[in-house]
């Protein structure tokens, strides 16, 4: 080693000290030896220089040895610090190591000869150590921040719970407000189109059309923002009847269809089911149904618009919308059910909408416990793919049910039944096939 050490020796037994020295001086190296006998001497002269090593017995009196090692680390005093020890005491050392000394020897092992090499794997040893010290204290610095880190993102994300449930609170009360004045709009525009009211002029009569249409609009749209916030906050509602799925399809296509025939546009719907009752809510049916078919009609502007309802199994069956529209862009496929997403989100869009319509009925069909999927490729259309259970499963508590269903011959069957099974649909089978 070219550079001058500094060394401290410290032993009570000076002639066990003096060895150590002659050892240390008879080396081939360049040192400056210090000695010390007893804890104090030796705190004193370590607070003021900067040893290179420190050699400490591992007996000084009354644990002085343990004491002087912690007193480093607690004063900060980093220097590599050499046990010496005889086998006999070999624990003490080890305690020592525990404690944080760097290395230990036995006595015996320390000569002239030995001292360049052992000087030079305490060295070592001693980097070695500091390195991981340093690697565990950044760890440990990284590690409190990351807590820090979650613990601000657990507050945040608490805040952002509390805004949310704010915001479906407050979506869901003034939808509520809004509805009762909108269906007064549209209670009284269809009172004035009725002749007993008075006869209206051609030109009065396309007015309280027009504001009955609008309002029905906006009474979709309030109608939509309201089922979100409830999905939002688990309040929607779900009553589970035995229901004629063809009855409700006819329906719908019936409430569709005006639009449809203003935009020439043919209307088909094939029913392939052996037994076309299921047990689910019809109104929540229904709402998957004329939202799809409502989106056929509004994004396609020539050609025709298809349902088909088959038997995928037993347990299940496929509802399938196929239009010739203007599709949609596999790049947009991820985020179609996404809540007010569009593909237009311009302010001048083409379509309007809220952006709700397809990201609450693909909710309403993983509530009942079946799936949507979306084929589709712009310029040619779209196909909306709905597998839904022939019964959906609520908590018992929940359940109350009653229905109206129509058989073939147009008789209706009127009753109620606590815990309605598959079975209970095997008395009635629908038309199951339909054309328009």
């Amino acid at each position: 080693m070219e550079e001058k050490l500094k060394i401290l020796v410290v032993d009570n037994n000076e002639v066990e000290r003096i060895a150590v020295y002659l050892a240390l001086t008879e080396a081939d190296i360049q040192i400056d030896v210090y000695q010390a006998k007893d804890l104090s001497s030796s705190l004193s002269v370590l607070e003021r220089i900067r040893f290179d090593f420190v050699f400490l017995d591992h007996s000084l009196p009354e644990q002085d040895s343990l004491t002087l090692t912690n007193k480093l680390k607690f004063l900060g005093i980093k220097v590599p610090l050499v046990i010496l020890t005889i086998p006999e005491k070999e624990e003490i050392a080890v305690k020592l190591i525990n404690a944080g000394a760097t290395e230990y020897f036995f006595k015996s092992e320390i000569s002239s000869a030995t001292l360049p090499m052992i000087l030079r794997n305490v060295r070592r040893l001693y980097q070695t150590e500091t390195k991981a010290n340093f690697a565990y204290q950044q760890l440990t610095r990284k590690n409190q921040e990351l807590e820090q880190q979650q613990q601000q993102i657990q507050w945040q994300n608490l805040q952002l719970v509390e805004a949310s449930k704010l915001k479906s609170q407050f979506l869901a009360t003034i939808s509520h407000e809004l509805r009762t004045p909108m269906n007064a709009i549209i209670g009284f525009s269809q009172l004035l189109l009725r002749p007993k009211f008075g006869q209206l002029t051609d030109k009065q009569t396309d007015m309280v059309e027009r504001i009955l249409n609008n309002g029905k609009d906006l009474l979709n749209l309030v109608n939509e923002v309201l089922d979100f916030a409830k999905l939002e906050s688990g309040k929607l509602e779900f009553r589970s009847e035995i229901l004629d799925i063809s009855q409700i399809v006819d329906n719908t296509l019936t409430e569709v269809r005006t639009l449809a025939e203003t935009k020439n546009l043919s209307l088909f719907v094939d029913i392939n089911l052996e037994n076309t009752l299921i047990i689910n809510d019809p109104v929540r049916v229904r709402q998957i149904l004329l939202n799809l078919l409502s989106n056929a009609v509004k994004f396609t502007n020539a050609g025709s618009i298809w349902v088909e309802l088959k038997e995928q199994n037993q347990d299940m069956i496929t509802i399938t919308i196929r239009d010739t529209g203007i599709g949609i862009s596999s790049q947009n496929f991820q985020n179609i059910f996404e809540a007010f997403r569009q593909v237009d989100q311009g302010i001048n869009r083409q379509y309007s909408g809220t952006g709700l319509g397809l990201a609450i009925i693909n909710s309403l069909v993983r509530i009942m416990g079946g799936k949507i999927l979306l084929e589709s490729q712009l310029g040619v259309g779209s196909v909306f793919t709905v597998d839904i259970p022939r019964q959906i499963n609520l908590p018992p508590s929940d359940l109350q049910y009653s229905s109206n269903i129509s058989n073939n011959g147009g008789s209706c069957y009127n009753h109620t039944i606590s815990n309605p099974k598959p079975s209970d649909l095997n008395h009635v089978v629908g038309n199951p096939h339909i054309k328009f």
